[in-house]
Protein backbone atom coordinates (compact mmCIF):
# COMPACT_ATOMS: atom_id res chain seq x y z
CA UNK A 1 0.00 0.00 0.00
CA UNK A 2 1.58 3.41 -0.99
CA UNK A 3 0.72 6.54 0.95
CA UNK A 4 0.92 10.41 -0.49
CA UNK A 5 3.17 12.72 1.76
CA UNK A 6 1.65 15.79 1.00
CA UNK A 7 4.11 18.54 3.08
CA UNK A 8 2.55 21.95 3.19
CA UNK A 9 4.61 23.94 0.74
CA UNK A 10 5.61 27.53 1.01
CA UNK A 11 4.40 28.66 -2.09
CA UNK A 12 0.73 26.88 -2.42
CA UNK A 13 -0.14 27.23 1.59
CA UNK A 14 -2.04 29.76 3.59
CA UNK A 15 -3.41 29.98 6.73
CA UNK A 16 -6.88 30.17 7.89
CA UNK A 17 -7.69 30.83 11.49
CA UNK A 18 -11.64 30.03 12.57
CA UNK A 19 -13.38 31.96 15.88
CA UNK A 20 -11.35 32.17 17.94
CA UNK A 21 -13.45 34.79 19.88
CA UNK A 22 -14.84 35.95 23.45
CA UNK A 23 -15.18 34.09 26.12
CA UNK A 24 -15.95 31.06 23.84
CA UNK A 25 -12.36 30.77 22.99
CA UNK A 26 -11.35 30.63 27.02
CA UNK A 27 -14.09 27.90 27.39
CA UNK A 28 -11.66 25.38 24.79
CA UNK A 29 -10.21 22.54 26.43
CA UNK A 30 -6.64 23.58 27.52
CA UNK A 31 -7.38 27.28 25.70
CA UNK A 32 -4.40 28.84 26.81
CA UNK A 33 -1.85 26.17 25.23
CA UNK A 34 -4.14 26.44 22.12
CA UNK A 35 -3.88 30.39 22.11
CA UNK A 36 -0.68 30.29 22.30
CA UNK A 37 0.09 27.71 19.87
CA UNK A 38 -2.44 29.81 17.63
CA UNK A 39 0.38 32.85 18.10
CA UNK A 40 3.18 31.04 17.42
CA UNK A 41 1.83 29.80 14.14
CA UNK A 42 0.34 33.31 13.17
CA UNK A 43 3.77 34.37 13.71
CA UNK A 44 5.42 32.01 11.97
CA UNK A 45 3.25 32.14 8.70
CA UNK A 46 3.74 35.96 8.63
CA UNK A 47 7.22 35.23 8.82
CA UNK A 48 7.61 32.95 5.81
CA UNK A 49 5.22 35.55 3.86
CA UNK A 50 1.82 32.97 3.37
CA UNK A 51 -1.28 34.72 2.95
CA UNK A 52 -3.74 34.73 6.36
CA UNK A 53 -7.65 34.87 6.11
CA UNK A 54 -9.07 35.17 9.70
CA UNK A 55 -12.50 34.42 10.05
CA UNK A 56 -14.84 35.63 13.02
CA UNK A 57 -18.40 33.62 13.60
CA UNK A 58 -21.23 36.30 14.19
CA UNK A 59 -18.38 39.22 16.06
CA UNK A 60 -21.34 41.18 17.29
CA UNK A 61 -22.92 38.31 19.32
CA UNK A 62 -19.73 36.03 19.95
CA UNK A 63 -17.34 39.09 20.71
CA UNK A 64 -13.94 40.30 18.90
CA UNK A 65 -11.22 37.31 18.11
CA UNK A 66 -9.03 37.31 21.68
CA UNK A 67 -6.32 40.20 21.92
CA UNK A 68 -3.04 37.84 22.09
CA UNK A 69 -4.18 36.89 18.26
CA UNK A 70 -5.01 40.02 17.20
CA UNK A 71 -2.05 41.74 18.39
CA UNK A 72 -0.27 39.65 15.78
CA UNK A 73 -2.64 39.54 12.89
CA UNK A 74 -2.21 43.58 12.94
CA UNK A 75 -2.90 44.83 9.64
CA UNK A 76 -5.38 41.84 8.20
CA UNK A 77 -8.94 42.50 8.83
CA UNK A 78 -11.30 39.67 9.97
CA UNK A 79 -14.13 38.58 7.73
CA UNK A 80 -17.08 37.56 9.49
CA UNK A 81 -19.64 34.81 8.55
CA UNK A 82 -22.70 33.68 10.47
CA UNK A 83 -22.22 29.94 8.76
CA UNK A 84 -20.47 27.54 10.67
CA UNK A 85 -17.82 26.57 7.72
CA UNK A 86 -16.08 29.34 6.40
CA UNK A 87 -16.88 28.26 2.87
CA UNK A 88 -20.45 29.29 3.09
CA UNK A 89 -19.28 32.53 3.63
CA UNK A 90 -18.75 34.22 -0.16
CA UNK A 91 -16.44 36.40 1.61
CA UNK A 92 -13.90 33.89 2.94
CA UNK A 93 -14.60 31.53 -0.32
CA UNK A 94 -13.15 34.32 -2.64
CA UNK A 95 -10.53 35.59 0.07
CA UNK A 96 -8.96 31.70 -0.11
CA UNK A 97 -9.54 31.65 -3.47
CA UNK A 98 -8.04 35.38 -4.43
CA UNK A 99 -4.56 34.11 -2.42
CA UNK A 100 -4.71 31.38 -5.38
CA UNK A 101 -3.59 29.00 -2.84
CA UNK A 102 -4.58 25.30 -2.69
CA UNK A 103 -3.53 23.99 0.82
CA UNK A 104 -4.68 25.43 3.79
CA UNK A 105 -3.31 25.37 6.99
CA UNK A 106 -6.23 25.32 9.17
CA UNK A 107 -6.20 26.25 12.89
CA UNK A 108 -8.81 27.48 15.15
CA UNK A 109 -12.76 26.77 17.16
CA UNK A 110 -14.25 24.90 17.86
CA UNK A 111 -12.94 21.68 15.76
CA UNK A 112 -16.07 19.64 15.64
CA UNK A 113 -18.45 22.33 14.16
CA UNK A 114 -16.70 25.49 12.44
CA UNK A 115 -13.54 24.19 11.59
CA UNK A 116 -15.08 20.17 10.74
CA UNK A 117 -17.29 22.10 8.24
CA UNK A 118 -14.22 24.30 7.21
CA UNK A 119 -12.01 21.15 6.52
CA UNK A 120 -14.47 18.91 4.97
CA UNK A 121 -16.03 22.02 2.31
CA UNK A 122 -12.25 22.51 1.30
CA UNK A 123 -11.37 18.91 0.72
CA UNK A 124 -14.70 18.59 -1.41
CA UNK A 125 -13.21 21.29 -3.13
CA UNK A 126 -9.68 19.90 -3.65
CA UNK A 127 -8.11 21.51 -1.53
CA UNK A 128 -5.20 19.96 0.90
CA UNK A 129 -5.91 20.90 4.34
CA UNK A 130 -3.59 20.46 6.98
CA UNK A 131 -4.83 20.53 10.43
CA UNK A 132 -2.46 22.00 12.91
CA UNK A 133 -3.48 20.20 15.70
CA UNK A 134 -2.07 22.19 18.43
CA UNK A 135 -4.26 25.18 17.20
CA UNK A 136 -7.56 23.58 17.70
CA UNK A 137 -9.61 22.90 20.04
CA UNK A 138 -13.50 22.17 21.32
CA UNK A 139 -14.86 22.87 24.54
CA UNK A 140 -14.21 19.08 25.40
CA UNK A 141 -11.47 16.89 24.27
CA UNK A 142 -13.68 14.02 22.98
CA UNK A 143 -15.48 16.43 20.81
CA UNK A 144 -11.84 17.56 19.58
CA UNK A 145 -11.01 14.06 19.18
CA UNK A 146 -14.11 12.73 17.02
CA UNK A 147 -13.35 16.02 14.75
CA UNK A 148 -9.50 14.74 14.69
CA UNK A 149 -10.61 11.25 13.21
CA UNK A 150 -13.34 12.18 11.17
CA UNK A 151 -11.05 15.02 9.44
CA UNK A 152 -8.40 12.13 9.16
CA UNK A 153 -10.79 10.07 7.64
CA UNK A 154 -11.84 12.65 4.82
CA UNK A 155 -8.19 13.22 3.87
CA UNK A 156 -7.06 16.03 5.97
CA UNK A 157 -3.49 15.84 7.40
CA UNK A 158 -2.67 15.95 10.39
CA UNK A 159 -0.23 18.41 12.10
CA UNK A 160 1.16 20.52 14.53
CA UNK A 161 2.63 23.52 14.87
CA UNK A 162 6.26 22.98 15.04
CA UNK A 163 5.78 20.52 12.29
CA UNK A 164 4.20 22.55 9.38
CA UNK A 165 6.59 25.48 10.29
CA UNK A 166 9.48 23.01 9.69
CA UNK A 167 7.92 21.17 6.36
CA UNK A 168 7.43 24.92 4.81
CA UNK A 169 11.14 26.13 5.41
CA UNK A 170 12.60 23.06 4.60
CA UNK A 171 16.11 23.44 5.53
CA UNK A 172 17.96 24.67 8.08
CA UNK A 173 19.63 27.59 5.20
CA UNK A 174 15.93 29.50 5.00
CA UNK A 175 16.64 32.81 5.51
CA UNK A 176 13.72 32.46 8.51
CA UNK A 177 15.11 29.28 10.13
CA UNK A 178 17.05 31.30 13.60
CA UNK A 179 13.59 33.72 13.81
CA UNK A 180 10.83 30.80 13.05
CA UNK A 181 13.22 28.48 15.93
CA UNK A 182 12.93 31.20 18.70
CA UNK A 183 9.11 31.48 17.95
CA UNK A 184 8.80 27.67 18.83
CA UNK A 185 11.55 27.80 22.26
Amino acid sequence: MTSTIDHPNIDDSLLLIVDVQGKLARLMDNSEAMIAQQRRLIQGCRLLGLPVVWAEQLPQKLGPTVPELVEVLDSIEPLAKSSFGCCGDAGLMAAIEASGRNQVLLCGIEAHVCVWQTAAALRQRDHAVHLVCDAVSSRSAFNRDIAFRRMSAAGVHLSNVEMVLFELMGDAQHPHFRDVSRLLR
